[in-house]
């Protein structure tokens, strides 16, 4: 479905619907987007995925209702920058509150106290983070999870899921989440250093594995992969999603050394 459809069929739901949630998600390689899927249910909203929005740099205002949940994966210790910028740019009519739900690979840090800055920037009132510990997939940096692995912590996290919806559904704020030393400074000193330093796509190679598929290209939030003689080419926008290495169906694409030998993670449905 091309992306105007989409977002007509978006727009023709959330029409249909009284106004209530809606559950906005960004996502890389899917865990975000199973909590969000997870979260509507719950809820029985209107799900809408912002990778189609930022990709086609639409910022054109979103119908929300009065209740806004915004799940997001957690980068360098912070909702991504790529979220927070189309946030900020983008009008969210009839919203009042935001709940904010992060996955993560281990903590989400601080990342509360920006959020509800956001929030303050926009004049909304913000109801907390809740933190989503679900399977690692930044092989840049971390080891990913094997499959057996992987689905032991997404069952772990399905409580903490529930728990969420709970909240949300009765109006409530989300518990405070750990705000130490090592937190603060996380999200604090080490975000805008880790993005400097860090979050750069020139260690992305491809070897002639690779098929040509152009699944990498489709799926980069950023428009920043290219096919050359059938070959991804990365541009300067990666904000590191891992969702061109962990979908490769070839495993052709390495991130220079640090991500050899090492499984790719993408989520997978468990059966429910």
């Amino acid at each position: 479905m091309e992306y105007a459809d989409k977002l007509t069929a978006a727009k023709e739901t959330a029409a249909s619907r009284p106004a209530g949630f809606i559950v906005l998600y960004f996502t890389g390689t899917g865990n975000s987007k199973y909590v969000a899927q997870r979260i509507a249910e719950g809820l029985g909203d209107t799900l809408l995925c912002m990778n189609d929005r930022i990709r086609a740099g639409d910022t054109s205002p979103v119908e929300t209702g009065r209740r806004l949940v915004i799940v997001t994966p957690t980068y360098a210790w912070r909702i991504p920058r790529l979220v927070r910028d189309w946030l900020r740019s983008t009008e969210l009519r009839g919203a009042e509150r935001i709940w904010f739900v992060m996955t993560c690979g281990s903590e989400i840090g601080n990342a509360g106290k920006y959020n509800r800055a956001l929030c303050g920037e926009k004049g909304l009132t913000c109801m907390g983070t809740a933190q989503i510990v679900m399977p690692e997939n930044y092989i840049a940096m971390f080891n990913a999870p094997q499959s057996d692995k992987a689905r032991e912590i997404v069952a772990k996290a399905e409580p903490d899921i529930d728990r969420a919806i709970a909240a949300i559904r009765e109006s409530r704020a989300f518990a405070p989440t750990r705000r130490n030393l090592y937190d603060r400074f996380m999200s604090g000193p080490v975000n805008p250093v880790f993005y400097a330093c860090v979050v750069k796509a020139k260690a992305f190679t491809v070897s002639d594995a690779c098929v040509g598929c152009g699944r990498c290209a489709r799926r980069c939030p950023t428009n920043s992969i290219t096919l050359r003689g059938g070959k991804p080419v990365w541009g300067k926008g990666c904000t590191h999603c891992m969702a061109c290495i962990c979908y490769c169906p070839a495993e052709a694409i390495e991130y220079g050394k640090k991500s050899l030998g090492k499984p790719r993670y993408h989520f997978e449905a468990p059966e429910r």
